[in-house]
């Protein structure tokens, strides 16, 4: 099926959500991807600890402050100003006012706000300990809503572009240009055309190319894959910045245990019994998170322990109680047997953030036209070397409205004739079966050379035995591509063992340790 769209949004987290809301209401034809069976099923949805906004006694000036020292000042200093002056407003005028995301309230019927590491002012607003979901709730209600076309089970298998795909023999020497996506059918298999005047990549990050992450399991590197296939400047892949607080836990995987609560109060505990956070650093449990996972991570080596505590229990200083203000957390530990209440929860860092991305700038544009990248998939500069607590979701939410905003007031439509020279997707002639056992061992060898090669500490020995290890697998999975029968599974794969290699080639390229990056050597 062949079919045209003004704007196609590839993710349903905050950052396509809030560029397809406002290209709607702008006017515009929208049609959003999820390769999920849920358009819920986002990094986004996962988000404990809360959002941005403006707490009393604080000022862009300050937020900007925490967003550099944060980033070991290696931000874009212009993309930290733009997301610490217009960010704080939007997340009043977009999220509370206009879409209707119901974040805690404090005893006197305000908006309650928090703390986090490395933070000088409370100012985040939450619900609760689950404020992804309920952004992502609101947002898909109010897209819904206004008209915004959602499609989940939709992978995006690759980025069309004039250069590589048209028909016509002239587009080769025009200046590259993003014509659209083919996007699969997870159901079916079938691959459709479909067409449109600009693309934005929302798609999220790339925490599954470790074998530990905090993400979902759509988090393989998709948009950041796509997007350096179609020719798009990837920046600070290097920096992948791990979360210290993932609960280890032989039943439940994939669960954060939020920053926010260091910020009311927990303290990191070793097997000694031991408060060891102020040997790493005067700002104990509330530094940055690349100096309390690697901290997390020194503990563990020293003791020959695969995990440390989290205190929350002797040191809660939050009004309501612990299963209120905490209650996911609570509530899933519980399941596995533990009560935070009472008992230190063990935990151990864990992949979360990939601060690199599509290279874009102040309004998301990326080096190829017609192309825009948005939230995780995309790097602003805002974040550095290291990402400071609760700017992700500002991040998404600023630049996915200025991206819309760029798009409505541009209106370049692509000429029918350009369109038309697009072929449909073509499938090999006889497809090869394949046994799903192959796709789940070559994500091991991936997955176990990037935490161990390429992970919180660094060498160049390790690094260079990854790139030798994921040059090997990227040649053997892009012919097994070609070949086989088109999944979810496989497209995801090819992508991730490519994000992986990115990862990987700015590492080897980076000897300087800075914020998530750090080299021994």
């Amino acid at each position: 099926m062949r079919q045209h769209r003004d704007v196609v949004v590839i993710g349903s987290g905050i950052a396509g959500l809030c560029a397809a809301i406002t290209a709607k209401e702008a006017g515009l034809d929208v049609l959003v991807l999820s390769k999920a069976d849920s358009p819920a099923e986002t990094n986004t949805n996962y988000a404990q600890g809360g959002i941005i906004a403006r707490g009393r006694d604080d000022s862009p000036e300050l937020l900007a402050k925490d967003v550099l020292e944060a980033g070991v000042q290696l931000n874009k200093q212009d993309a930290v100003r733009l997301l610490a002056e217009e960010g704080p407003d939007l997340v009043y005028s977009f999220l509370v006012d206009k879409v209707g995301v119901a974040f805690s309230r404090d005893s006197d019927g305000g908006l309650d706000y928090t703390e986090e590491a490395a933070h000088s002012s409370r100012r985040i607003l939450h619900f609760e300990d689950h404020t992804g979901d309920a952004i992502e709730s609101a947002l898909l209600a109010y897209a819904r809503l206004v008209g915004v076309d959602i499609r989940p089970a939709a992978t995006a298998v690759d980025l069309i572009t004039n250069n590589h795909h048209s028909s016509d023999s002239q587009e080769i020497y025009r200046e590259r240009e993003v014509l659209g996506c083919y996007v699969m059918d997870n159901r079916t298999g079938t691959v459709d055309t479909i067409l449109a005047n600009h693309v934005v990549l929302a798609a999220g990050g790339l925490g599954n190319i470790y074998q530990y992450t905090t993400n979902p399991p759509e988090a393989t590197g998709d948009g950041i894959a796509m997007a350096y296939r179609a020719g798009a400047d990837i920046i600070n892949a290097e920096y992948v910045q791990f979360h210290p607080t993932a609960l280890f836990h032989k039943d439940i995987r994939r669960f954060l245990v939020s920053e926010s609560l260091r910020g009311e109060g927990a303290r990191l505990l070793n097997h000694s019994g031991e408060f060891f956070m102020g040997r790493y650093s005067p700002q104990a449990e509330l530094a940055p998170r690349d100096v309390v996972a690697r901290a997390i991570y020194a503990e563990m080596a020293r003791e020959g322990q695969s995990y440390m505590y989290l205190d929350l229990a002797n040191h809660y200083r939050g009004e309501k109680p612990i299963r209120e203000r905490f209650r996911r957390i609570w509530s899933t530990c519980m399941e596995g047997g533990l009560d935070i209440e009472k008992d230190p929860i063990p935990i151990t860092p864990a992949a979360h953030y990939f601060c690199g991305g599509v290279k874009v700038d102040q309004d998301g544009r990326s080096s190829v036209r017609r192309l825009y990248a948005v939230g995780e998939s995309s790097c602003t500069g805002v974040h550095g070397a290291n990402r400071l607590a609760s700017t992700s979701l500002l991040e998404g939410l600023v630049w996915g409205v200025r991206a819309a905003r760029s798009i409505a007031a541009e209106r370049e439509p692509v000429p029918a004739v350009r369109h038309n020279a697009i072929p449909d997707w073509k499938f090999p002639s006889s497809p090869d079966a394949f046994e799903p056992s192959l796709i789940y061992q070559d994500w091991n060898l991936i997955k176990l050379t990037m935490w161990n090669h390429a992970g919180i500490v660094r060498t160049r020995r390790g690094l260079e035995r990854a790139h030798a290890d994921l040059n090997y697998h990227a040649h053997r999975i892009q012919k097994f591509y070609k070949e086989a029968v088109l999944s979810r599974d496989l497209v995801e794969l090819r992508n991730g063992v490519m994000a992986a290699q990115l990862v990987v080639a700015e590492a080897m390229h980076n000897e300087r340790s800075a914020g998530c990056h750090y080299r021994v050597d």
